[in-house]
């Protein structure tokens, strides 16, 4: 009896081991992060390494990993030549403005669908979804004459800012991800304590929702930083976003622009979104912990 008792404790010890063993990053494992890290990473630095060199070195040495001692002189001449200094201000502007709207607005949005019950809640929330299937460039036009001709905002920030207040990608995924988190029970109790429908969303819905509100207003920024075409064609060279002002650097030199400027000025449009994310990341990451504990 003692001898089938240690077998049975050695056979159920073995799957633990092994369970252990797994868990364990092995060296194939950080091989394979450290090529993708520095894969993703190689772009950002090869145009920081031709940021710092002169325009004449590119020809005479196209590859290079070693940066030169230019970057700087690059980065004035990149905002001698456009106004990059107002262009960093006013992506500024409009991806903060764009990110707290949206975040806002989404959140409030998917906690109704999810979990409030009112006629036509199926039949908007289809409409939301429909919307994401019709591409961004059929609304272009129409929306270029609402800006001009109704509107008279066509050079102005507004112009940018307005279209892109809130979106449906934010409404349905802050749907999806608040009817999983938030239990009816919750909601309900909070009502029998006297809350009103105002204050279970502020003491309820909006604790939960918060490590969905860190993603996507992390993604929702990098969009609204990184915005080529709508931008272009309603702000003008006096008063041009990041993307807009680095298009205008390449398009300084003529035929021949000048690669060192432009990525220069590349490298510094990027700057920004890389301390949000280093900033943030850890907050992410501790809100997503969170939420699985409380979960």
């Amino acid at each position: 009896m003692s001898i089938l008792i240690r077998s049975t404790e050695g056979m159920s010890a073995a799957p633990k081991r092994r369970r252990r063993a797994f868990d364990r990053p092995g060296p194939l494992s950080y091989a394979l992060l450290i090529a993708v890290v520095a894969g993703a990473a190689f772009p950002l630095w090869w145009s920081f390494v031709i940021g710092s060199r002169q325009a004449s070195d590119i020809n005479a040495q196209p590859i290079a990993l070693i940066p030169g001692p230019n970057f700087l002189t690059n980065v004035a001449k990149a905002f001698e030549t456009v106004n990059f200094a107002q262009a960093l201000i006013n992506s500024a502007i409009i991806s903060g403005t764009i990110t707290v709207s949206v975040v806002f607005f989404s959140t409030l949005a998917g906690y109704a669908f999810a979990k409030l019950r009112f006629r036509g809640r199926n039949g908007l929330l289809v409409a939301v979804i429909v919307t994401m299937a019709i591409p961004t460039q059929l609304g272009i036009i129409p929306l270029f004459i609402l800006m001009s001709k109704y509107l008279h905002w066509t050079g102005t920030l507004g112009a940018v800012i307005v279209p892109g207040l809130v979106t449906a990608f934010g409404v349905f995924f802050m749907r999806q991800y608040l009817v999983e988190v938030i239990p009816d029970e919750l909601i309900e109790a909070a009502r029998v304590d006297g809350a009103t429908m105002w204050g279970t969303f502020w003491h309820v819905g909006l604790p939960a929702a918060r490590p969905a509100m860190a993603v996507l207003g992390l993604f929702t920024f990098m969009a609204a930083w990184t915005d080529f075409l709508w931008p272009l064609l309603v702000l003008g060279p006096t008063n041009p976003s990041v993307q807009t002002a680095l298009a205008a650097l390449s398009a300084a030199g003529g035929h021949t622009p000048d690669h060192s400027m432009v990525l220069a000025g590349a490298v510094v449009s990027v700057i920004p979104l890389l301390v949000l994310f280093i900033v943030a990341g850890k907050q992410l990451i501790a809100g997503i912990m969170q939420g699985a504990v409380k979960g």
